[in-house]
């Protein structure tokens, strides 16, 4: 193919769970981008596949989906892509259809609608081992000749049938032709008119049969007089008392029972399988918690112990960078830019990657082994209580590594009083950028020869805590008080357990890692140097002290005090606090700047523990320390997810009150230590 020839677009579609994006990851690799579709915040990923033949072809990752009646944005977002109409991709020129091959009735619903637009079809039976484990007979052939599209059997974790896979991509594939499930004859004959109306305006346009079908459930695309004919029928139906979105669905459910019988695939004879075993434990009311709650202590007892050798040696290099830079450049202003602003500023943050990373490691094993759906289906006893149903869980815990992302993901809640309740508490789920300000102040508090790793581990386990439960008890008063309404019950499937990918979790961590170096390299960068230079500015006094206490920042700092002081921060953390709602780890860089630590950890949290005040106490008290920390549990220090918000509210209401109120909690539960050391003696 020529360059210049336009490549292939190919969308990957499929259910939640049928491992659509491991597939995607394995065809691509390390050739994927990761952006947003145009004016929306739905994360869109594209990839670069190539053929047997070396063809390069272009795929898209869409949100998992059900169906194409879409219930969430992210299904219709979905939907807008297959029909050509989102901004920014083109219409697919063919469509991958993932499925898992141990629950093929329920996920061939999805590939009947697909058909039905129009679009070459290609489906994927994945997870094939799982489902012969489970007595499953797959027969590829059988099923590509009953439903006129092509099988081809793969185990996307392993590899296997990929290379059939981009053979089958790199070949002309054919159009799914009629539809082969029965529809009523009432609508038949009603989806025929209206589908004949749509031809007449639009003779090119394919799939006009599902365009039909939308425009009768409510659609407003399509030509005025197929409209017309569509809201008359929908009159006509409502007044016959005829339900005809469950005639459509009995129908297409009775089509594929009917053909995987005659394709001779069902199941053998019925045995426990390991995922029944693993359940009967971790599904259990009382020892599920305890599995639970060993996952999270195993968690952050690695963030501490196994980071600790790699932040170690990016200490060591950031220290050896500056003692280079101090031999090598005369002394000077810019050595010092250098040194105590960049240095200092991107070192402070960057020596903390290798304990986010550990955190999407093992987010990334627990979604890809199946355990994130057993412990939304654990928790949505306790989310009922407080108003929220179990969906609300995975974009809560998404807001452990970022609350953007766990924002993102509440497209999938369909309830929007409930969508709503969750984007307001997500921003309480700690987020990997706490991280280097929990543990710098962690350390900072006590000793590291008084506390050991397993109680760092603990004391990280209780912030986490905090906010989850106070994003519980809002929730609660959001859901229950202020908007009114219940919780709709979980509908969950549980995914069998496989084998995760390592690939797949590599390609997630790689993803991370880029986008958080990207932000050390721009965003901390830039504020590292503005930072330095407001701490440096006005250059009235060569002793370091007094120059930041009379300098911009220290003028800042000073200005916020008065307000800061029941709270016991002073000025130089008023700074800190400043500077921290462009990012929560900024605070960390911020600190590095303001001390002079030069990028190192155990420089910054000497440094901290010997400020004092004027009288000669301490400023870090343990007690502090805690009040800093409850502070950052609760306070919104990231001007991205306030964007982020507005976007996905569509107004600025819900962001002003998000950052009103959680600036008020951190204010009241920083206060709160600090009377109640205070009570109890410091």
């Amino acid at each position: 193919m020529s360059q210049d020839q336009p490549r292939r677009w190919i969308a990957v579609v499929g259910n939640p769970n049928a491992g659509k994006s491991t597939l995607f990851n394995a065809l691509t690799g390390l050739r994927q981008r990761v952006g947003n579709y145009p004016g929306v915040t739905v994360e869109k990923r594209t990839g670069t596949a190539y053929t047997l033949h070396g063809e390069a072809i272009e795929l898209v990752d869409l949100p998992g989906m059900y169906s194409l009646s879409p219930r969430s944005p992210d299904e219709e977002i979905a939907r807008k892509v297959l029909r050509g109409e989102s901004d920014g991709i083109p219409q697919p020129d063919a469509i991958l259809c993932v499925v898992d091959a141990s629950n093929l009735e329920r996920n061939l619903f999805l590939v009947t609608q697909v058909m039905e637009l129009g679009i070459p079809v290609l489906v994927a039976l994945n997870m094939v081992d799982v489902a012969e484990a489970r007595g499953v007979r797959i027969r590829p052939g059988e099923l590509s000749q009953r439903m006129g599209v092509k099988f081809l059997p793969t185990v996307a974790t392993r590899g296997k049938g990929l290379v059939e896979l981009r053979a089958a991509l790199g070949q002309k594939l054919s159009d799914p032709g009629e539809r082969r499930w029965v529809m009523p004859p009432q609508l038949a004959t009603a989806v025929g008119q209206i589908a004949a109306a749509w031809r007449d305006a639009l003779p090119a346009e394919l799939g006009a049969e599902g365009r039909a079908l939308e425009l009768l459930a409510g659609g407003k695309d399509g030509p005025e007089g197929a409209r017309k004919l569509a809201a008359a029928w929908r009159e006509r139906f409502r007044e016959q008392a005829y339900d005809w979105p469950a005639a459509v669905v009995q129908a297409r459910y009775a089509y594929l029972k009917e053909m995987l019988g005659q394709a001779g695939v069902g199941h053998g004879q019925a045995h426990l399988t390991w995922t029944d075993r693993i359940d009967a434990l971790v599904l259990n009311p009382v020892a599920g918690w305890g599995v639970l709650a060993g996952i999270l202590t195993l968690l952050f007892t690695s963030i501490f112990s196994i980071a600790a050798y790699p932040m170690e040696w990016i200490d060591i290099a950031f220290s050896a960078a500056g003692g280079w830079l101090q031999g090598a450049m005369p002394a000077g202003l810019f050595r010092d830019l250098l040194v105590d602003g960049v240095l200092a500023g991107v070192g402070g943050v960057v020596i903390f990657l290798p304990q986010i990373l550990i955190l999407f490691f093992f987010l990334g094993l627990l979604e890809d082994s199946g355990y994130l759906a057993r412990a939304a289906f654990l928790l949505d006893r306790v989310m009922h209580r407080v108003g929220l149903s179990g969906k609300s869980f995975i974009p809560l815990l998404s807001s452990y590594a970022c609350a953007i992302p766990g924002i993102m993901a509440t497209r999938t809640v369909e309830d929007p009083k409930d969508r709503l309740t969750t984007i307001l508490v997500a921003p309480l789920m700690s987020c990997s950028a706490r991280i280097p300000v929990y543990t710098t102040l962690i350390a900072a508090a006590v000793p590291a020869a008084v506390m050991p790793s397993w109680a760092k581990a603990g004391a990280m386990l209780g912030l986490y805590a905090l906010g989850t439960g106070t994003a519980f008890v809002l929730a609660w008063l959001f859901r229950k008080k202020m908007m009114g309404g219940g919780s709709p019950p979980l509908i969950l499937e549980l995914p069998p357990y496989r084998r995760p990918s390592l690939r797949t979790v590599a390609l997630r961590m790689w993803e991370r890692a880029v986008i958080f170096l990207r932000r050390a390299g721009t965003v901390i960068l830039a504020l590292s140097i503005l930072l330095w230079f407001l701490c440096n500015f006005p250059h009235t006094a060569e002793d370091p002290t007094e120059r930041l206490a009379q300098s911009f920042a220290g003028q800042i700092g000073h200005a916020l005090e008065p307000v800061l002081r029941p709270l016991g921060f002073d000025w130089r953390i008023g700074i800190g606090l400043v500077a921290s709602l462009a990012a929560r780890e900024v605070f960390v860089s911020t600190m590095s700047i303001v001390y002079h630590a030069g990028g190192e950890e155990e420089g910054l949290v000497q440094a901290m523990r010997s400020a004092s005040w004027p009288d000669g106490s301490l400023i870090y008290t343990p007690l502090t320390c805690l009040a800093l920390l409850v502070f950052y549990v609760y306070a919104l220090q990231c001007l991205s997810t306030v964007a982020v918000v507005r976007r996905e509210t569509g107004s600025w209401k819900w962001p002003a009150f998000m950052m009103l109120y959680m600036a008020g909690l951190a204010y009241a539960g920083a206060w709160l230590v600090q009377a109640v050391g205070g009570m109890l003696g410091g």
